[in-house]
């Protein structure tokens, strides 16, 4: 096995999707390794993977963070379709 993962790779050892792997960086819960660019490819550590994927409070953690990741976001998502105005269709009324 190699010393570092990808995010793919690192997201199959810790059971999660690899999409929620940047948000786990993001709340601070991965660290990659050195100092990439946000846009930038990341690895991780396999030896702190495997601490990791043995965590039972790290995962909780890490699944809390993605709960209100994504609590927040449709929430977002929501707030902004109730403060659209109403089409013209919408307004015409019926004859």
């Amino acid at each position: 096995m190699p010393d570092q993962l990808t995010a793919i790779e690192t997201a199959a050892k810790l059971g999660i999707s690899p999409h929620e792997v940047p948000i786990l960086v993001g709340k601070g819960l991965l660290k990659p390794l050195g100092h990439p660019a946000p846009n930038g490819p990341k690895f991780f550590l396999t030896a702190t993977l495997k601490d990791l994927e043995r965590d039972e409070k790290w995962h909780g953690k890490a699944r809390d963070a993605i709960t209100e990741h994504w609590r927040y976001k449709n929430a977002r998502k929501q707030d902004s379709t109730e403060k659209r105005q109403p089409s013209r269709l919408q307004t015409q009324t019926a004859d």
